[in-house]
């Protein structure tokens, strides 16, 4: 299984920026799909998952009614939507798979098995 994540640059302050994390190989049983940032000199951390059949959704408590993850299945792709960025903002993001059934998509990185390169999300003041 492979991650391709796209989308990140360099945008000022109350702008948007729209992520996409595209999955291939045998990415059949990747039942969730998340994301998760990093910050210079930070842990990384959670920022957002879905579960692929349900639709299921789970945000970090800093971007809920700013970011939207969603997917399409058919074409093994998820996308982070970011509205009203922030400086605080600025990170690397990574997008993860899971083979998790659980009925809530996982939070924690150790839940997931695959990770993507990153890509990074610059916002100016």
């Amino acid at each position: 299984v492979q991650l391709q994540a796209s989308g990140g640059g360099l945008v000022q302050a109350g702008g948007s920026l729209r992520l996409s994390c595209n999955a291939s190989g045998r990415s059949s049983r990747l039942y969730v799909m998340g994301w998760f940032r990093q910050a210079p000199g930070k842990d990384r951390e959670f920022v957002a998952t879905i579960a692929r059949v349900t639709g299921t959704t789970s945000y970090t408590d800093s971007v809920k009614g700013r970011y939207t993850i969603s997917r399409e299945n058919a074409k093994n792709t998820v996308y982070l939507q970011m509205n009203s960025l922030k400086p605080e903002d600025t990170a690397v993001y990574y997008c993860a798979a899971s083979g998790s059934v659980a009925p809530t998509p996982p939070i924690t990185s150790y839940s997931y098995n695959y990770w993507g390169q990153g890509t990074l999300v610059t916002v100016s003041s």
